[in-house]
């Protein structure tokens, strides 16, 4: 059965999200806090994903206006009677989009009133992304031959698509109250301590961190996976720190994880979501860029700290830079300067200067889905919907 034709009366938008789980969380969960800012705005969601484990903590309970569907795609899946055409197609971090969904894109763009089709890019601050932001992309073959696609790049500039960022971020913040969420969760910093949660992938400098974290008494948060782990054989091998008690966490919902990083005083996050919720945080952290084989997450990451630390004092952001380069392993082990901006208290707090300063900048940006919906309308072939 054919793809239903596309409905220009329909009042409220519909977006398809599509979504492919590599090896991580990240993916899912920048395309659950798109799909539900989306929601938030009055557009129906579909998101289409090949493995959804991760929203059983993520999202309990889901959220009204998302429907999550699943991914391989059938004909059958989109020609049932509940499936309407979409408006806007978000093909996220080049996952590619299933037949069915090409088929109808190619259907509709024959009859003038084809979907938006939106190559939505991972989050970088290297140069190229202004350049490449907005472009077309002429489908030369396969089913959708002829389509035009828009790349999008989420950014750090005014330039970029911008970043993920909820309306009622400020007022959440604003009401949030740390001690009471922390005795929900069973965390006790003694007094003195201070609180550095962990969520890293595989890192050969876990052991090495820790001693110069020990620097200082910390109560120290891990999340489950690779960071409790490495953190369990540290201790096993090196001996327990005295001035550093650890308490492994849960899997924590998406809100959850936000009130994690705003209770902490150092963050040690990792790829593409939790690198913008620590900088929405505002506080100290750490970003382990995902490494790759060819080496080119070292420009990624020079890129970011360039962007980030444009507007500190030049002797902050080199004590900043060394220890995101040591947490990276692009700088030689063992330097003895690479750990010092977590060991003094007035380094931590020109730190902190540093990134609610930033955070600032940034926010006086427009959002992501707010440019992603200008964007849509802007390239609509459909002007009597409502994108």
């Amino acid at each position: 059965m054919p793809f239903n034709a596309p409905r220009h009366s329909r009042l409220r938008a519909t977006w398809d999200v599509f979504c492919r789980v590599v090896d991580n969380h990240g993916d899912v969960g920048v395309c659950w806090r798109l799909a539900t800012d989306l929601a938030e705005r009055g557009i129906a969601v579909r998101l289409w994903i090949d493995d959804a484990q991760a929203l059983t903590w993520m999202a309990p309970g889901g959220r009204p206006g998302v429907e999550v569907r699943a991914w391989p795609v059938t004909d059958e899946a989109f020609a049932i009677a509940d499936v309407e055409p979409a408006n806007v197609v978000i093909e996220t971090f080049g996952c590619g989009l299933p037949d069915p969904c090409l088929r109808h894109i190619a259907l509709a763009h024959r009859q003038s009133a084809a979907p938006v089709w939106i190559n939505l890019e991972y989050l970088s601050a290297e140069a190229c992304v202004e350049r490449n932001h907005g472009l077309p992309s002429l489908q030369g073959s396969g089913l959708a031959c002829g389509v035009t696609s828009w790349f999008f790049y989420p950014g750090f500039t005014a330039s970029t698509g911008g970043l993920l960022c909820e309306a009622d971020l400020l007022r959440r913040q604003a009401a949030f109250h740390r001690e009471a969420w922390l005795a929900d969760h069973s965390i006790s910093p003694h007094p003195g301590e201070r609180l550095v949660s962990l969520f890293c992938y595989a890192n050969p400098n876990v052991s090495e961190w820790l001693q110069a974290v020990a620097a200082r008494p910390t109560l120290l948060l891990t999340t489950p996976g690779h960071a409790t782990e490495q953190v369990a054989r540290a201790i096993a091998d090196d001996g327990a720190l005295d001035n550093v008690r650890v308490q492994s966490l849960p899997w924590l919902t998406h809100f959850d994880y936000d009130h994690l990083l705003w209770s902490c005083d150092l963050n040690l996050v990792r790829g593409e979501d939790s690198l913008v919720r620590a900088v929405w945080a505002g506080r100290p952290f750490l970003w382990q860029i995902y490494p790759q084989d060819d080496g080119v997450h070292a420009a990624k990451l020079v890129a970011f700290l360039t962007r980030a630390l444009q507007a500190a004092d030049p002797a902050m952001a080199e004590s900043i830079r060394r220890a995101a380069f040591r947490w990276n392993s692009l700088s030689a082990p063992h330097d003895p300067d690479a750990w010092g901006v977590l060991q003094s208290p007035s380094s931590m707090s020109a730190w902190a200067r540093v990134c609610t300063d930033w955070r600032t900048e940034l926010l006086a940006q427009p959002d992501l889905v707010t440019q992603l919906m200008a964007f849509a309308n802007a390239k609509s072939s459909l002007p009597q919907a409502k994108i």
